[in-house]
């Protein structure tokens, strides 16, 4: 017995064949669940800071150039006190899921929950060093992680 495609085979051996296709709540769920089981984790957290970022009325860190005033929220992903002899200063990687934003406080040792993980949204003016964006002495408060989870 040959037989075709299964497509062929089930309408003319089930009468009750139904052709059935998904709805298109059940079709976005299951490219959600989908894409979370095949995506790189790094992708997706990025994604979902960048979303919750964008929710919250903070800009984009991709979006802001040199010289202009700007508010991002974005998780510290490095904190680096250096002090140097004359100059204490403390350096921070901020990344908000688009693009990472270089934050220095001068003349400073420590802050208080400036430390690697945490949320905080900050204001200051960018500026730009060796190629990168760079904010000097922002103005900063420190969020819940959750708002970016």
């Amino acid at each position: 017995m040959v037989v075709g495609s299964g497509e062929d085979y089930s309408r003319a051996h089930c009468p009750n064949y139904q052709e059935r296709t998904m709805a298109p709540a059940a079709a976005g769920y299951f490219r959600r669940m989908t894409r979370k089981l095949t995506a790189d984790i790094d992708q997706l957290d990025a994604e979902d800071m960048a979303e919750s970022s964008q929710a919250s009325g903070a800009q984009r860190a991709c979006d802001c150039t040199r010289g202009e005033e700007a508010t991002i929220l974005g998780r510290l992903r490095s904190v680096e006190a250096c002090s140097k002899a004359a100059n204490a200063n403390i350096e921070a990687e901020l990344f908000d899921g688009t693009d990472t934003i270089t934050l220095v406080w001068i003349g400073r040792r420590r802050i208080a929950g400036i430390e690697p993980g945490k949320t905080v949204l900050i204001r200051g003016r960018v500026g730009e060093r060796d190629g990168r964006k760079i904010v000097y002495n922002p103005y900063y408060e420190l969020h819940e992680d959750s708002e970016l989870s």
